[in-house]
Parts: structure tokens; C-alpha cells; sequence
């Protein structure tokens, strides 16, 4: 298999990387309970999800 003949410089290296970051979830909250929940994902808190209920949560 081939290898590279020279090598990459850094400058080179740490443009490949700007864009290998950890990025936070976006978090708005419940329109049921008001508690924090990541967008597109059923509220953990009351199991509601866009004003429905999704999902029965134990007590």
C-alpha cells in the first residue's frame, strides 16, 4: 500500500481538526412539565413529547 513521502505539517494537521469538537445538546424545555429536555426526544420527566403523551413513566 502507498505511503505518504512527506510529511503533513502542523498547520496542515490543525485545519483537518477545527472541526473535531464537543459540541453541548441543545436543550429547551418541556412544554408539559417544564423541565429540560434535548430537542426532538420524549421528555423523561412526564413522558410527553410536542404536547402528546408518548410514553408511560413509572413512578
Amino acid at each position: 500500500m502507498p505511503n505518504p513521502k512527506r510529511r503533513h505539517s502542523a498547520s496542515r494537521r490543525d485545519k483537518r481538526r477545527t472541526h473535531d469538537k464537543a459540541v453541548a445538546p441543545q436543550l429547551t424545555q418541556c412544554s408539559n412539565c417544564g423541565s429540560a429536555v434535548i430537542y426532538h426526544r420524549v421528555c423523561p420527566e412526564c413522558g410527553y413529547y410536542r404536547g402528546e403523551l408518548a410514553i408511560e413513566v413509572k413512578a
